[in-house]
């Protein structure tokens, strides 16, 4: 485990630049398209603040579309969110929809339209293809896609939930107990995530934030613990070490609850509803899985082909990971009064 030394420093420090050199690159657009009567349109479209994102992009509809009515406009959180009626005398099917700008940055931008028929269309719109075709009904498998990239794109830019996966690689030294306790936090957030999405249960978000930040903590603080303690001074048992697939699992209900938030903002399509949450939590998983062996690789280079490695790393990383959440608990707890 010492090979992880440098490549797990490094990665807590990254991840723990929050809002301000990285997040408004990767923070991505909604474009919400909602039918309101036959070709007439309400349009909502939110970009990033922080990062310029609101001044840089632009929507651009079908050419025989056209903004029409007043302008709502109003900040929410680090976005502006901008509403206004679109009229399309030939309808949307069949036209193109084009982020402007979107190709000289590294954010991504959800567009989602809704039908008065109670049908859907969603697509992520990227750097690399920032226009898409609207055709006339999408695709089983279009849709599978987009909700399986989006819940990617969620956990990778979802700092909090990697930290916390971090956090549990430094605990369970062993492969086959983590195996374990990172299935039981996949299970947990599955759960909670269906549950809370299918308006089972309800949760505000904000203090469901700061309790997954304080969940991070209390990870941090128990790998500092482990890493401080002597063989002359007597351990008391700890549920952290001795189960950690159960205190996994009840942190991971936590963190479902985070998902879900996320999710709600994306919406679902009322005709697919359990086939896009599949494919959304699909596409959570994947990118948890791909952050893991993206540590555990970096670590088998260090060991391979690295140096010297610092024989406080693990507390050091411990305080790196305590520090990042403390903030976060502070901040989500103030900003939730």
């Amino acid at each position: 485990m010492a090979a992880l030394a440098r490549a797990l420093l490094a990665t807590t420090l990254w991840l723990g630049l929050p809002a301000t050199s990285l997040a408004h690159e990767f923070s991505p657009g909604y474009l919400g398209v909602e039918e309101i009567a036959d070709s007439r349109f309400r349009v909502q479209w939110k970009a990033s603040l922080t990062g310029g994102l609101a001044d840089a992009l632009s929507p651009r509809f079908p050419e025989d579309c056209e903004l029409t009515g007043p302008l709502s406009a109003y900040v929410m959180g680090d976005a502006r969110v901008q509403q206004r009626d679109l009229a399309c005398a030939e309808g949307l099917s069949g036209g193109r929809i084009a982020v402007d700008g979107l190709s000289g940055t590294l954010t991504d931008v959800l567009l989602r339209i809704d039908y008065l028929d109670g049908s859907a269309f969603t697509q992520v719109l990227t750097p690399a293809a920032p226009e898409t075709l609207i055709p006339a009904e999408q695709t089983t498998r279009a849709l599978m896609a987009a909700y399986l990239v989006l819940g990617i794109e969620h956990i990778l830019s979802g700092v909090d939930h990697l930290l916390f996966v971090l956090a549990l690689i430094l605990l369970v030294p062993d492969v086959r107990r983590l195996v374990l306790t990172v299935t039981a936090f996949t299970v947990a957030h599955s759960i909670t995530l269906g549950a809370a999405t299918l308006d089972w249960v309800r949760l505000p978000q904000s203090p469901v934030e700061a309790v997954i930040a304080l969940s991070i903590l209390f990870l941090a603080a128990e790998l500092g613990r482990e890493c401080l303690r002597t063989a002359r001074a007597p351990q008391m048992p700890r549920l952290t070490l001795e189960l950690p697939w159960l205190v996994a699992f009840l942190f991971g209900l936590l963190h479902g609850f985070g998902f879900a938030g996320a999710l709600a903002e994306i919406g679902l399509p009322q005709r697919a509803v359990p086939l896009a949450l599949l494919f959304f939590n699909l596409g959570v998983e994947t990118g948890q899985l791909v952050f893991i062996a993206g540590v555990l690789a970096l670590a088998w280079l260090w060991r391979r082909f690295g140096g010297w490695t610092p024989r406080a790393w693990r507390l050091a990383t411990a305080y790196g990971l305590g520090s990042v959440a403390a903030f976060w608990v502070i901040d989500r707890t103030v900003g939730a009064v």
